[in-house]
């Protein structure tokens, strides 16, 4: 990486190379549109987040690409780089690890590529809730690919509307961005029971959305549920 790029991890040199390779494959992704020294410090800095708190350091080159691209593509809608008028919509919890992760899933398979969508949490946990990740897979979506994550300023800059999700006072103010305040009457996600009613009122207001936003519904979810 870029010596004049501030540090705050002592990487390995296995590190080091992954994300140099990673560095190397975003910015072949966003040719024409940022340069190397952009990329790195969205990787690094994206990295860094991660690195705070992990427990087992194995995948965090892969959690910074991932997380890095999803923040380099909202920049680049922020910059007005990516004009091509699909709604972008950004669900926000706690900690990112059940509804705001059920409700990006549901979203993501009616809207298919009509909008785009992302999530974030004011406290992001380390993994996602397993029965959040149950119950969706009893509905045919699999979530098992995304982590959580925080909100960043390129996600809310990108943002046409930003859907709170019990995350409070903590939930970020953006002027001039569409708010929706879903709120559920539910008890604690620790069982599949608990979360299967959750999962459907989200699905319930995901629909809703869809329908105001204008975009017909590409996919029906899995019609048998327990």
């Amino acid at each position: 990486m870029s010596d004049n790029l501030h540090r705050e991890q002592t990487l390995t040199i296995d590190q080091t190379l992954a994300l140099e390779v990673t560095a190397a494959r975003l910015e072949a992704e966003f040719t024409g549109v940022f340069g190397r020294e952009t990329i790195e410090h969205f990787l690094t800095s994206s990295y860094d987040q991660f690195a705070s708190k992990a427990t087992v350091t194995t995948f965090l080159p892969l959690l910074a690409e991932r997380f890095a691209r999803q923040r380099l593509q909202a920049f680049s809608r922020v910059e007005g780089f990516v004009a091509d008028g699909k709604p972008v919509v950004l669900f926000l919890c706690v900690h990112n690890a059940g509804k705001s992760q059920m409700a990006l899933g549901i979203f993501d398979k009616l809207a298919g590529d009509k909008a785009v969508a992302w999530s974030g949490g004011s406290e992001p946990g380390t993994s996602l809730n397993r029965y959040s990740i149950e119950a969706m897979a009893e509905i045919g979506i699999d979530i098992t690919q995304e982590f959580p994550k925080p909100w960043t300023d390129e996600t809310l800059g990108a943002a046409d509307v930003i859907v709170t999700m019990g995350c409070g006072d903590s939930c970020p103010v953006y002027p001039g961005k569409r708010y929706l305040d879903w709120t559920f009457d539910a008890p604690p996600g620790d069982s599949l029971e608990n979360v299967r009613p959750v999962r459907d009122a989200i699905e319930v207001k995901v629909r809703a959305l869809l329908e105001e936003l204008g975009i017909e519904v590409e996919d029906q979810l899995g019609a048998v549920r327990p």
